[in-house]
């Protein structure tokens, strides 16, 4: 596997995960929020909505994005989807989309995607109803 170096391409980086060197280059703003790929808590789907916010916010504002995870299939496709949402499109329409360009695979993790369909506001409530064993 080779290393992808983000140099001054992108104006803002959303790292889900991070690792040696896997940071972005000086003077390019870098979210850095680490989530797993398992089923998430309450306060790991806050940061998911927060970070969709702040992208739509960013290409609203003519910014580049990239938002990425270790393989790019389920927690970045996650946050770019809600970030498809925030733009107004309907869930199923962004999941869609996501697969038609990034792979048939996005979202494999079988949670996001009805984090996704349910909506994140009523996936935090109910994510905050667990209680831990």
């Amino acid at each position: 596997m080779q290393t992808a170096v983000v140099d001054a391409q992108f104006d803002l980086v959303i790292s889900l995960c991070t690792r040696t060197g896997h940071g972005s280059t000086p003077g390019v703003e870098h979210l850095i929020s680490e989530i797993p790929d398992n089923p998430l808590t309450a306060e790991q789907l806050h940061p998911v909505q927060r970070l969709a916010v702040t992208a739509a916010e960013a290409v609203r504002n003519d910014r580049t994005v990239l938002v990425r995870c270790h393989s790019g299939y389920n927690r970045s496709a996650l946050v770019v989807a809600q970030t498809l949402i925030e733009f107004g499109q309907d869930a199923t329409t962004a999941i869609d989309l996501i697969r038609q360009r990034r792979s048939p695979w996005v979202l494999n993790n079988q949670t996001f995607e009805p984090y996704l369909t349910a909506g994140l506001d009523v996936a935090y409530l109910l994510a905050g109803l667990e209680t831990p064993t």
